[in-house]
């Protein structure tokens, strides 16, 4: 039974105080080392994420149906969006300090998540869950309990982005919950 973080207290989360100087450099410097692994570390995140919760897969033909760890890794598809979802937290991670940025990169990623591939919002924050929990095992040294906090808070202020643009492109009224 998975469990679907969060889907009960209503999706209206409270955006992060902004991110602090020092919390940019921790998040920059341990990106730098997660980077350097950026295939490993991007298909690690997205395994895990299809493994622990196998409903994210649904919205990916080519391996929806594959529930394998080994075989999941093998995935041309997997491999590939990992290199997106990598390349994608790279850009938010180099413009911490350029906020229209970010925004920009956000309301793309949001458009596209919500128009082209109709993937319910919830599925980011689980994400965000599973990027922590994999950061957190595999660059333990990096990823220090201060670290982590600090990226929890970038990855609660990018759940928070991508929500906003699911809310302005009228996500709620036409929800594939309701069908």
């Amino acid at each position: 039974m998975e469990r679907m973080q969060g889907e009960a207290e209503g999706d209206h989360l409270e955006r992060p105080s902004p991110l602090t100087d020092k919390e940019k450099v921790m998040i920059q410097d341990s990106w730098a080392k997660v980077y350097e692994n950026c295939d490993d570390a991007g298909v690690a995140i997205l395994v895990r994420l299809f493994v622990n919760f196998p409903s994210s897969r649904q919205y990916f033909s080519q391996f929806k149906h594959i529930e394998e760890p080994e075989e999941l890794e093998r995935s041309a598809q997997l491999r590939k969006h990992a290199n997106r979802v990598m390349n994608g937290l790279n850009t938010l991670v180099e413009n911490l300090d350029n906020s229209e940025k970010v925004a920009s990169v956000l309301k793309l990623l949001g458009k596209a998540h919500a128009l082209r591939h109709k993937v319910e919002p919830v599925y980011f924050k689980i994400l965000s869950g599973v990027i922590l929990e994999v950061l957190g095992e595999a660059f333990s040294e990096v990823v220090t309990p201060e670290v982590a906090a600090a990226w929890t808070k970038l990855l609660a202020t990018m759940y928070c982005g991508i929500n906003a643009v699911y809310e302005e492109v009228g996500w709620s009224k036409h929800s594939s919950s309701s069908g």
